[in-house]
């Protein structure tokens, strides 16, 4: 399916989402509305960002294994997942900040979860649910380019301005 007709479809389909979906997020990350002693909100829900980059595992991490990075904190399984991650941050985050790719790819910054995401070319990316992820599966090159193509224009800009709340 042409990139067009897929985000129009795509569109369509999350046009009730928007208005639904309430997003928890600074400007330029996803976090989650808990925040760490420090004031820092909280990525990937709490997740560990090196289990979910290497091997989509959605593995719970903890606040005594923690890394604040850019004013995001990262809660890892264990001590050596977190010095991985401080060795390489760029390999274990999720691209669009923590946001839905297909949202980015439709110019929404849509929540996004470590339970539907997809590895591309060593990159992580999470999506909104299951019916966005299997709308992604139909044109996955397609939304990732669109989506990475809209990014730098979102990407200071607030979840509210950026959609339309």
């Amino acid at each position: 399916m042409h990139i067009f007709q897929t985000i129009v479809t795509a569109l369509t389909f999350l046009g009730t989402l928007c208005a639904t979906t309430l997003v928890f997020a600074a400007d330029e990350f996803n976090v989650s509305t808990g925040t760490t002693v420090e004031g820092y909100g909280v990525a990937v829900r709490g997740n560990d960002p090196v289990a979910l980059a290497t091997n989509l595992d959605v593995t719970p991490g903890y606040a005594g294994h923690s890394y604040a990075l850019d004013g995001v904190a990262y809660y890892f399984a264990s001590a050596s997942s977190m010095k991985r991650f401080a060795a390489n941050p760029d390999m274990y985050l999720p691209q669009f900040g923590g946001f839905c790719a297909l949202g980015v790819a439709l110019g929404k910054k849509l929540d996004g979860s470590p339970r539907f995401a997809d590895i591309v070319d060593g990159r992580l990316y999470v999506f909104l649910n299951a019916a966005v992820f299997e709308k992604y599966k139909e044109d996955k090159a397609g939304i990732i380019a669109q989506a990475h193509e809209n990014w730098p224009a979102m990407h200071h800009v607030s979840v509210e301005e950026v959609n339309g709340l």
